[in-house]
C-alpha cells in the first residue's frame, strides 16, 4: 500500500475450527438456547458492500494519474483497482479511503471527526485485506454468535473495534488506518476470557487454553511487520478480553443440571465467586481505559511521548525494512 496507508491485518484466517474448542471439550446443557447466526453474516455482507462502494467512488480509470502504472483488471470499469505499485492489495487509493472515513489522527482530533473511529472499521485496503478479515470473521464470529447471541457478540465486535481505533490513534498519527481487525482481535480476546471465566465447565482446559494463546500470539507477532496496524490489534484484543468477562458468563454446569440432582445436592449459586470478581474488575478497567484513551486522544496527546518503546509493538525495524510512524 502507499506509504501513508496502514492496513489492519486479518487475524488467524487459516485456523479454521481451531479458533474455538469443539463442543466436546466442555459441558453444554441441552436446554441452553442455541442461537441462529445472522448478525455475523450481515457484517460480512456490509463489509463487502462497503468495499464495492469504495471502489465505485475510487473510479481508477478516471482518477488515476498514471504515475504508478495502469489500473488493474480494467474490464471492471470504474471498479478496477489502483496500480499494484500504489496498492499491492488490489484496492483503492489512499485518498479515496481517507475521503470515505479512514482513521486519520489529524482529522479526528483537529477536524472534530470522531466518527472516523467507527467508520474505519468498515473500510478495507484491498481485496486481499477484505478476504482475510471476512474469513476470520466467519470462522470466529458465527460460532460465538450461536453460543451467546447477536446482542453480546455485536457489542463485543463494535466496542473492540472502537478500542482498537482509539489505541491506534494514540500511537500512529502520521498514517491513515483501515480494517476490521481490531474488532476481530476483540472476538479472539473475548474467547480467551470466556474460557477463563467459565473454567469450571470445560474438560480439556489446558488444550483449549494453549490453542487460543498460540493463535493470539502468532497473530500479534505478525503485527510487527511494516504497514500493519498492530496497535489496532492490541487495543481491540484488550477491549474484547475485558468484555468477555462482562458479557460471556455461563452458569456453573452443576447449576444448569440441578434438575437431575437430589434436592439436598443442588447448587444454590448460579456463578462462582471468581466470576463476579472478574466481572467487577473488567467493568472498572473498561470504563477507565475508554475514558483515559478518549481524553488523551481529544487532548491531542501522542502515546509515544508516554511510552518510548511502544512503537516496537507495531513494527520492528530490520535490515529488510524500516519503520516510520
Amino acid at each position: 500500500m502507499a506509504s501513508r496507508d496502514l492496513e489492519r491485518g486479518g487475524g488467524a484466517k487459516n485456523s479454521g475450527n481451531g479458533y474455538y474448542p469443539s463442543s466436546g471439550s466442555y459441558h453444554v446443557d441441552t436446554s441452553e438456547k442455541q442461537w441462529t447466526s445472522w448478525l455475523v453474516p450481515m457484517f460480512v455482507v456490509a463489509n463487502v458492500a462497503m468495499f464495492v462502494l469504495v471502489m465505485y467512488v475510487n473510479d481508477c480509470p478516471k482518477n488515476n494519474l498514471g504515475f504508478g502504472g495502469d489500473c488493474v483488471v480494467r474490464f471492471l470499469g470504474r471498479l478496477s483497482f489502483q496500480p499494484l505499485k500504489e496498492n499491492p492489495l488490489f484496492g483503492p487509493s489512499s485518498s479515496t479511503l481517507e475521503k470515505l472515513g479512514a482513521l486519520e489522527w489529524t482529522k479526528v482530533v483537529h477536524g472534530h471527526q470522531g466518527w472516523r473511529l467507527i467508520t474505519c472499521i468498515w473500510l478495507h485496503a484491498g481485496v486481499i485485506h477484505l478476504l482475510a478479515n471476512m474469513l476470520s470473521l466467519v470462522f470466529i464470529g458465527i460460532r460465538l454468535e450461536q453460543q451467546f447471541g447477536f446482542v453480546r457478540v455485536g457489542m463485543i465486535y463494535l466496542l473492540s473495534g472502537l478500542g482498537g481505533s482509539i489505541l491506534s490513534s494514540l500511537f500512529i498519527q502520521q498514517n491513515i488506518s483501515v480494517g476490521a481487525s481490531g474488532a476481530l482481535f476483540g472476538l479472539l480476546g473475548a474467547m480467551l476470557s470466556e474460557l477463563l471465566t467459565n473454567w469450571t465447565i470445560y474438560t480439556n482446559k489446558a488444550a483449549a487454553l494453549i490453542t487460543l494463546v498460540l493463535i493470539i500470539a502468532i497473530n500479534l507477532a505478525l503485527g510487527i511487520l511494516p504497514h500493519v496496524d498492530n496497535f489496532a490489534h492490541i487495543g481491540g484484543f484488550l477491549a474484547g478480553f475485558l468484555l468477555g468477562f462482562v458479557l460471556l458468563l455461563r452458569p456453573q454446569f452443576a447449576w444448569m443440571e440441578r434438575h437431575q440432582l437430589p434436592p439436598d445436592a443442588r447448587v444454590k449459586s448460579k456463578h462462582k465467586a471468581y466470576q463476579y470478581v472478574f466481572w467487577l474488575v473488567a467493568v472498572v478497567l473498561l470504563i477507565a481505559g475508554f475514558t483515559l484513551g478518549l481524553v488523551m486522544l481529544f487532548k491531542g496527546e501522542n502515546g509515544n511521548d508516554h511510552c518510548s518503546w511502544c512503537h516496537y509493538l507495531s513494527c520492528v525495524p530490520t535490515s529488510n525494512w524500516k519503520c516510520g510512524n
